[in-house]
């Protein structure tokens, strides 16, 4: 346990920041699962939906939520995944 008052006050923070950080996390894969989702319905509002999509991890970027090569491996990815399905849906 800290045992000075600022030890003890950023224990609290950390505390505090790790439960957000976990939130916008947890927001962010859902979305992406969500999107995974649209994309293998065949769904149209699935290329619109990649536009929010960006931003969100854009933010968690910047945020330092997760690291940038991360950020840019899941939206090449997801792209990916969307043309994919794009084609399949015009063959």
């Amino acid at each position: 346990m800290p045992i000075t008052k600022s030890a003890q006050k950023a224990q609290r923070q950390n505390i505090r920041r790790r439960k957000r950080n976990l939130l916008e996390k947890k927001k962010m894969f859902s979305s992406i699962k969500d999107f995974k989702k649209l994309v293998a319905a065949g769904d149209a509002k699935a290329g619109e939906r990649l536009s929010s999509l960006y931003k969100t991890i854009d933010k968690a970027k910047k945020t330092k939520l997760i690291k940038r090569g991360k950020a840019n491996r899941l939206k090449s990815r997801l792209t990916k995944k969307l043309r994919a399905g794009s084609e399949e849906r015009k063959s």
